[in-house]
């Protein structure tokens, strides 16, 4: 079974490359680090059987390129890249397990509230122009924070707010009644959230529902003490508009991981003192990154089996 991967993270990561080789001694990664578009992938996959991507898009014209194509192992925590309609109809299974790096990026979701909270980050970046600055802040212990999302990421940073005694409110369009009464978690609607939280944390997928999620209507209705957290995916949040409230001061603040398009091209958005802005890392924690790649080849593996057994 031929099998290329296009995903520069695991490229570069020599403990997955080595587990990769050892299961599959030829299989082909993407030493060079390209970014690649839509026919150097087509060129990249023109003989592989199987694939491990990260975020570069399947669509349905690659897919008519690539007849060889019979699995694809999705390594990351998001399936938006991926036209999973396009891979039914030509028979090309999806290999991809949720969840993998959730504590990954829940952990950094709950580092940008410390570091918005606390103005770590602003303070920070005033010293090294040795500015004196002794505004320390708010705690987030009591505040009120709002999980746009409760899937496996979102539940995962109601877990690690527990110490704080955060009030914690949620929105989903799944039924989490459950997970909200065993956690003491109150589920609102998407405006209540907006309007009484102390701080939003978006852990929805990109899809047509969510898109835009929050534009200046959603800024306006927001506290202007507020900080707003987006670890999950760009485009979710309208950035022009982000640009403005940031700038007329509707909110206090933005922590961003991810944009649309990336990387980010706003200068002026990146370079706002009150955004905290990282290269979507947030699920790249080491522990994360080696459990992604895993599950990958896991799929990989389970797939060879099964033709095996035919």
């Amino acid at each position: 079974m031929k099998v290329k991967v296009s995903t520069i993270a695991f490229s570069k990561n020599h403990s997955l490359v080595s587990l990769l080789k050892e299961h599959f001694p030829d299989a082909e990664v993407n030493t060079k680090g390209l970014r690649m578009n839509e026919d150097e992938l087509i060129h990249f996959f023109s003989d592989a059987d199987a694939v491990i991507v990260g975020l570069e898009k399947i669509t349905p014209e690659l897919l008519d390129r690539l007849p060889r194509l019979k699995l694809i192992a999705k390594y990351g925590v998001g399936l938006d890249n991926v036209d999973l309609t396009a891979c039914s109809d030509r028979g090309i299974r999806i290999g991809w397990t949720g969840g993998v790096n959730k504590r990954s990026v829940a952990e950094m979701a709950l580092g940008f509230m410390l570091a918005l909270c606390r103005n770590l980050y602003s303070t920070s970046n005033q010293m090294k122009q040795l500015v004196w600055n002794k505004s320390g802040g708010f705690q987030l212990s009591g505040k009120t924070v709002g999980i746009i999302g409760l899937g496996n990421i979102g539940k995962e940073l109601v877990a690690l707010l527990k110490p704080f005694g955060c009030n914690i409110i949620v929105n989903d369009i799944a039924d989490v009644s459950k997970f909200a009464s065993e956690n003491d978690l109150k589920i609102v609607s998407k405006s209540e959230l907006i309007s009484s939280a102390d701080i939003i944390s978006i852990h929805t997928p990109a899809n047509s529902d969510t898109l835009n999620l929050f534009t200046l209507n959603e800024f306006r209705m927001m506290k202007p003490t507020s900080f707003l957290i987006n670890t999950a995916r760009g485009g979710i949040i309208k950035e022009l508009d982000l640009k403005i409230a940031l700038k007329e001061k509707l909110i206090a603040g933005a922590a961003l991981d991810v944009y649309e398009p990336e990387p980010p091209v706003d200068r002026e958005l990146l370079e706002m003192e009150n955004l905290i802005c990282t290269p979507h890392t947030g699920g790249n924690a080491a522990e994360a990154v080696f459990a992604m790649g895993e599950s990958a080849i896991n799929h990989l593996l389970n797939f060879r089996n099964e033709i095996i057994k035919q």
